[in-house]
């Protein structure tokens, strides 16, 4: 029998291999051509071939690739701390709090258990590892690579979702940091203040700037980067927010209470998502951007849940806090 030629979409037929994981002999049957001619296209058409056989068994991302929160945070968690195999199948995420782990797993509705590792210094790091080309293959589509460490790049993020991704990058590989500066105390024991900073670090300039570039187009934040070079090693980038661009931030990335996170780092951040009160006594030292008192020793929580961004964003630009 002689099939003659049979016009195929790239879209289309990326959809139909990749996305739903079709064999080519399901796709010619529907498009009503041979095997060899899909097996074509798709070399024409440059979408990778899947080795011949059964596949490898998938385990878990049930949760839908579409779009949402949950994924976005993943994601930013696969930037900083995932690894894509070479192999085009298996995905890893490591990371030594085991909540973070267990969060990532049901983000994505991964059912392989975590197993614990030995770090490099000794210590005890949390696993999951497990195969799922779908997932896999999105994770490239939006710009992840093997071997990601020095390369990464700005990735095909919808602004809608990119506080969830950055909150993602956050928990991975950044800090949420408070502490108090005594520094001027000698001169002037009232000379006390607490500090903010919120902070990412990555050896790839290209991502550090990217992230830069557009939190500071979506939250008006600009942050600051820095770099810390040793010999014999990659240099390492820092994007940093203090003072009020910190809080200004942390609002942006915790808009609401369920999103998920690291718990330590939102208990850490908590106090400065809360509604404004008053001081019960004048703060000692100079008055504090954007920190906030409650109005009777206890912060409360409003009704509506976690202070507003777009509210915070108002009071910043006017200079109240």
């Amino acid at each position: 029998m002689r099939f003659s030629f049979v016009p195929i979409d790239p879209d289309l037929l990326r959809r139909r291999y990749v996305d739903e994981g079709l064999t080519a002999e399901q796709i010619a049957a529907q498009l009503e051509c041979a095997p060899t001619t899909v097996l074509r296209r798709l070399r024409r058409f440059e979408i990778q071939v899947r080795s011949r056989g059964p596949g490898p068994a998938c385990h878990g991302a049930a949760a839908s690739l579409e779009w949402r929160p949950e994924l976005a945070y993943a994601l930013g968690l696969m930037a900083t701390d995932g690894n894509l195999s070479s192999d085009r199948r298996h995905i890893t995420f490591v990371s030594k709090d085991l909540d973070l782990v267990q969060t990532f797993r049901k983000c994505l509705g991964v059912t392989s258990q975590t197993r614990p590792t030995r770090s490099r210094c000794g210590g005890t790091n949390h696993r999951v590892q497990w195969c799922n080309r779908r997932v896999y293959d999105w994770f490239i589509g939006v710009g992840l690579t093997p071997a990601k460490s020095l390369t990464l790049g700005p990735l095909a993020v919808p602004d809608a979702f990119f506080a969830d991704f950055f909150r993602g990058c956050i928990d991975g590989d950044g800090s949420v940091l408070v502490y108090t500066d005594r520094y001027h105390s000698a001169k002037k024991e009232h000379y006390v203040y607490e500090r903010l900073y919120v902070s990412i670090v990555s050896a790839s300039q290209a991502f550090i700037e990217w992230l830069q570039t557009t939190v500071s187009r979506l939250t008006g934040a600009t942050g600051s980067i820095t770099v810390a070079r040793k010999q014999g090693r990659n240099p390492i980038w820092k994007l940093s927010y203090a003072k009020a661009e910190s809080l200004r931030v942390l609002v942006w990335i915790y808009h609401a209470r369920d999103v998920p996170c690291l718990d330590r780092k939102r208990v850490t951040a908590e106090r400065f998502l809360l509604p404004l009160g008053h001081a019960p006594k004048r703060p000692t030292g100079r008055p504090r951007v954007g920190w906030l008192y409650g109005s009777s020793g206890i912060v409360q929580e409003n009704t509506a849940g976690w202070f507003p961004f777009a509210r915070a964003t108002r009071i910043l630009a006017a200079g109240e806090w």
